[in-house]
């Protein structure tokens, strides 16, 4: 009987054995890891803690930059609505739209069918040089093919462009012809103009659509203003529909010349941040300028600033409709990998005292963003009535108007969105691009006989002479655009007068797409009259 029982107890004896040895050995192992993590834990910093202790002891390999990079826009995105982080690799592109140049080919383009196609050749650019034109298609770069639905607008910007002198070799189809020429561009200084367009929009009006306010915008607005008063203008709409803002410094040295010594332009302040006024200093050349200053719900920031300071000193009117309400600054700050945080650190106020920025809850951007949809919705975009202003954040002009604060510039004169011709047929063929596609085949088409006409008056007429609706309506249902009869009559001249906008736009670039679109514009139109 004993000596049965003496397997049994050894089998036992051997696992307990097991047991108590790998009990013994994880805690070895805990009291290892422990001892590691002591070692690895020291600094005050959680989040670089955590980091180092998932690249050392997680299961899987992990690259901690990698970690890091999706890591802080999560962070940062739990602050405001604005502030922001860049990688290195974004950090040159994104600066360039507001340093007034940048190093490329010299083309505007399009994406047409997955191919790129030139729609422009800045003169006196690297590839007017080699003699690319208006309408040659890019399909190969450096002998290798670059067409198809891989080709991204962002692609295609980041391969066209790089440093100075630098080349690049294309493979080009021109109209006419199926042969591929081959042309060696050398990249150069390519100029980002702020300002789209100044002209005279009457005898004594003059007119100049800032589109953002970078390095060189308040040069190249100084030579649109002095060109203008040279030519008797007395009066000017200064047009910021669309212009989302840039550098401060830039608005207020605009400003700085419609204003009295001692105006107050704008101020900023916040928690960390001590109030800095900036006022004019009386050198400003065109205070007596009679000024109308344009702005719509895309209006923000630097546009704010400029509409919120001619507002409150009582220095012009404001047309359009209510503007986006950014009200934010940011500070940029270089980090060591070149990556850059701009981090909000104030708030911009207008002369009067109000706060340009509308309300926002931290970390939630979503609804944040949805808020110009919210707006539409809400019927703001057509009706003032609509507008829900805050009238408990009362404050006075210059001279004693009531303005209201929560969030934006409230204009002195709304004018509603434009509903002529908005039907789903319309909806339909501008969510497909179909007036702009169209603009591009027949520019394309007819280009040499286009290029006949040097002037808006000479190009118009010949356009509304050819009947282009038909020619539009086929397209749009080689596109899967039917729409109803009604629909396409009521929208008849809208789509036309657009397709013929972009025809023009196609020849003769800015100077006669804006006095063309201004014709019929009901903004600019309000701005003339009360000037």
């Amino acid at each position: 009987m004993k000596k049965a029982f003496i397997p049994l107890i050894a089998t036992i004896g051997i696992a307990l054995g097991v047991i108590i040895g790998n009990f013994y050995a994880k805690r070895d192992v805990q009291e290892q890891l422990v001892s590691t993590f002591s070692d690895i834990i020291k600094s005050n910093d959680k989040l670089t803690d955590v980091v180092n202790i998932i690249e050392k002891f997680y299961v899987d390999t992990v690259v901690a930059d990698s970690l890091v990079e999706q890591v802080i826009p999560e962070i940062i995105a739990q602050l405001d609505p604005h502030s922001a982080y860049i990688p290195a690799k974004d950090l040159q592109m994104v600066n360039e739209e507001l340093s007034g140049s940048f190093f490329g080919i010299g083309v505007q383009f399009n994406l047409q069918n997955d191919t790129v196609y030139i729609i422009n050749v800045i003169p006196g650019g690297p590839s007017e040089k080699v003699g690319l034109l208006a309408g040659d298609r890019i399909v190969t770069v450096n002998d290798s093919l670059f067409v198809g639905k891989k080709i991204t607008n962002e692609k295609v910007i980041s391969t066209l462009r790089g440093d100075n002198n630098t080349k690049i070799k294309l493979g080009i189809v021109r109209r006419g012809s199926e042969d591929i020429t081959q042309y060696t561009v050398t990249r150069g200084e390519v100029p980002i103009n702020s300002i789209d367009i100044s002209y005279m929009i009457t005898t004594n009006v003059g007119y100049v659509s800032v589109n953002k306010f970078g390095e060189t915008t308040y040069k190249e607005f100084l030579n649109a203003l002095t060109s203008l008063r040279r030519q008797g203008a007395n009066s000017l709409i200064i047009d910021l529909r669309g212009n989302v803002g840039g550098y401060l410094g830039a608005a207020v040295d605009m400003l700085n010349e419609f204003l009295a010594k001692g105006d107050l332009i704008v101020y900023i302040q916040g928690a960390h941040q001590k109030r800095v006024d900036s006022y004019a200093d009386g050198t400003g050349s065109f205070q007596n300028m009679k000024l109308a200053v344009l702005i719509d719900e895309f209006s923000g920031s630097a546009s704010e600033i400029f509409a919120g300071a001619i507002q409150d000193n009582d220095r012009g009117v404001i047309v359009g409709r209510r503007s986006f309400g950014k009200g934010l600054v940011q500070k940029p700050i270089r980090l060591k990998d070149k990556s850059e945080i701009r981090l909000t650190v104030a708030k911009y106020y207008t002369p009067s005292g109000r706060s340009i920025q509308k309300p926002y809850s931290k970390g939630n951007i979503a609804d944040y963003e949805m808020d110009l949809i919210n707006r539409f919705n809400h019927g703001e975009f057509y009706s003032r009535d609509s507008i829900k202003e805050n009238t408990s954040e009362v404050y006075h002009t210059k001279g004693g108007r009531i303005v209201y604060g929560g969030g934006g510039i409230m204009p002195d004169f709304f004018v509603p969105s434009d509903t002529v011709g908005a039907t789903k047929y319309f909806t339909s063929i501008a969510n497909k691009g179909i007036t702009y596609r169209f603009a591009l085949n027949y520019t394309d088409r007819n280009r040499a006989e286009l290029k006949h006409y040097k002037t808006l008056n000479e190009l118009q007429s010949y356009l509304e002479r050819q009947n282009l609706y038909p020619q539009i309506v086929k397209f749009a249902e080689q596109n899967g655009i039917i729409g109803k009869e009604v629909e396409r009559a009521k929208s008849k001249k809208h789509i036309e007068r657009q397709t013929i906008a972009y025809i023009i736009r196609n020849i003769l670039d800015e100077k006669g797409f804006y006095p063309y679109i201004n014709q019929t514009d009901m903004a600019v139109k309000k701005a003339l009259s009360e000037l």
